[in-house]
């Protein structure tokens, strides 16, 4: 599904030396390249605070802690996502309130988001899913009506813009109240282990966060809030830092590779390609959309026998996500209908994502594609 190898000898003068500075220097924990890679990020960004820490589910739970939500506080987010936007929510004993998604870019569906809203609601966490920005002016708008916090769930989509209706432009993970992102090894901006980090424009905000994630202290051994043990570790921080300046790159490769796959697939009346807001012709250089999964729809029941076909060709492939939240042990609730997710109940029969990554070459898609137009003809 991705080639970090092959991504990582591109850029290994520049890996090794770093990873070897830090060596030596022995500040392995608030060094340096900590500071130095917040920094970077900040300005790639444009946003005032970039709070590093452990994990991308770490940075979730501690945006939700720095705001201050209580139990029992409702947090509305997605049916059809990655357990650990819904697991933070339970992790606080806050209340976590799933709704459907959108039939064609997989985010959050507006009207189910307004019908979802208590009084009990105090946040809503958007997923930018798959590396598409959700509606996030439309969002905007329900979070002013009913004074909600958003927390943008930005693990997939970093390095996306999102494009208003006036032009104006903001970055994935910018745009609400707080914004969190994780940088594991096969994200768009992934380490070689775990990290993530919690991007915000409040300065209140960001002072309680960067007490949050170190044990709750701004002097040391004084612990003015509850806290936890959250640090992006040097190393991780050097390898981040030495690949910031290829994000961009990154994700017009693969949107490159994008392309390729919308124009093999165009044809064939039982793939549904991602959406995107562009023609085919654009795709290379929209930057709504990083592709950190290219994700097709198959509409003729056929797509586990897809599945296996691929794999029995040598063809990485992978269900995100095969059981919704909803239905997850962990996450059950009666006050759940099915009738509430009829396009997540549908997606998780149909979707199938494909090998993305900034190494694809020509040869390789065009394998991939005739082999699945071939099964599917």
């Amino acid at each position: 599904m991705v080639d970090l190898q092959s991504q990582y000898q591109k850029i290994k003068e520049t890996v090794d030396a770093s990873i070897q500075e830090v060596l030596e220097s022995s500040a392995y924990i608030n060094g340096p390249y900590v500071k130095e890679f917040q920094a970077d990020l900040e300005r790639y960004l444009d946003v005032k605070h970039v709070i590093p820490c452990a994990n991308g589910t770490d940075a979730l739970q501690i945006a939700m802690m720095g705001l201050g939500l209580k139990p029992g506080d409702e947090v509305i987010t997605v049916d059809f996502t990655f357990a650990a936007t819904v697991e933070v929510i339970g992790l606080l004993n806050l209340t976590p309130v799933l709704v459907d998604v959108e039939p064609d870019s997989f985010n959050i569906d507006i009207e189910a988001l307004k019908k979802a809203i208590t009084p009990k609601t105090k946040a809503i966490v958007p997923v930018h899913l798959f590396g598409q920005v959700a509606n996030m002016e439309a969002i905007l708008e329900v979070a002013n009506e009913h004074n909600l916090f958003i927390i943008e769930d930005n693990a997939q989509a970093i390095g996306a813009n999102y494009t208003f209706k006036d032009g104006s432009k903001k970055k994935a993970g910018t745009i609400g109240h707080v914004g969190t992102t994780s940088f594991f090894p096969s994200k768009n901006l992934g380490c070689y282990g775990d990290g993530g980090a919690i991007f915000t424009n409040d300065d209140d905000l960001a002072h309680i966060i960067r007490g949050i994630v170190n044990h709750g202290m701004y002097k040391r051994y004084y612990h003015d809030v509850v806290g936890v043990n959250s640090r992006l570790d040097s190393i991780q921080a050097a390898i981040l830092k030495a690949k910031l300046p290829h994000l961009d790159k990154y994700c017009k490769a693969r949107r490159k590779a994008a392309k390729y796959y919308n124009e093999a697939f165009a044809t064939n009346k039982y793939i549904i390609t991602p959406k995107v807001d562009c023609d085919i012709k654009d795709l290379e250089d929209y930057d709504g959309h990083v592709f950190h999964q290219y994700t097709l729809q198959i509409t003729n029941g056929k797509r586990d026998e897809l599945h296996k076909h691929l794999l029995d060709n040598g063809i990485a492939n992978a269900i995100y996500y095969p059981v919704p939240l909803h239905k997850q042990k962990a996450y059950a609730d009666e006050r759940y209908n099915e009738e509430d997710f009829k396009v997540t109940n549908t997606l998780i029969n149909t979707v199938i994502s494909l090998p993305m990554h900034t190494e694809l070459e020509e040869e390789q898609l065009e394998f991939i594609t005739n082999t699945i137009n071939n099964f599917l003809s």
